[in-house]
């Protein structure tokens, strides 16, 4: 992983490990980014699921990306970073594995969803912006944006006490059928036809 050093403008809860917003790159991978046994699992569910159109909220320097891309490799994946310099090496690392079929917007999410208000996605991984009010917007904001057949992952539901409670707050909205948690996952379903379930899996 790159020695290359980046300012890193976050948008979210900041950072328990920085306490610089100078980062090295090698850094940000091993503190912030997805695990390898994530990735497999990320990797492993686009490839199950088969999700047309994906969207991604949090690229940092787009391991997760990587994953549902290589997932499924017909799927056309979005993906926001609201950092430019992040962004960028994320950009050049897609480049680099010809991964053509990611399109990746350097925005803040609210613009993003301003400029898009009705495409549809069919999978969403949200791991931007590790907030309880933010959380819950985003979440109200997907439910205009997806499929009845979508699903929605959140990361880090356990991150905080705030965190935690978006979690139990989505999935006890009427609209979804059916919840995973993972202790480190929270997924969520939209099937109108199933009864309301949820389950504790330890992956």
């Amino acid at each position: 992983m790159s020695a290359e050093e980046i300012e890193v403008i976050d948008f979210g809860q900041g950072s328990r490990v920085f306490r610089s917003n100078k980062r090295k790159v090698a850094a940000i991978a091993k503190h912030a980014g997805i695990s390898p046994k994530r990735q497999r699992l990320l990797f492993r569910l686009t490839q199950y699921l088969k999700p047309e159109k994906v969207l991604e909220l949090g690229t940092s320097l787009g391991i997760a990306t990587t994953a549902i891309a290589l997932g499924n490799p017909s799927a056309v994946v979005t993906t926001i970073e609201g950092c430019s310099n992040t962004a960028k090496v994320a950009q050049e690392a897609f480049n680099s594995f010809q991964l053509i079929e990611i399109q990746l917007y350097a925005k803040p999410f609210e613009t993003f969803f301003a400029e898009r208000p009705s495409e549809k996605y069919n999978l969403v991984f949200v791991d931007g912006n590790h907030n309880k009010e933010a959380t819950l917007h985003y979440f109200e904001l997907l439910l205009k944006n997806t499929t009845t057949n979508a699903v929605l992952i959140f990361d880090d539901i356990y991150w905080s006490p705030q965190m935690t409670e978006a979690w139990e707050v989505i999935q006890k909205h009427p609209k979804v059928s059916v919840s995973i948690d993972t202790f480190q996952w929270g997924m969520v379903f939209f099937r109108p036809e199933q009864q309301k379930e949820h389950f504790i899996i330890r992956l």
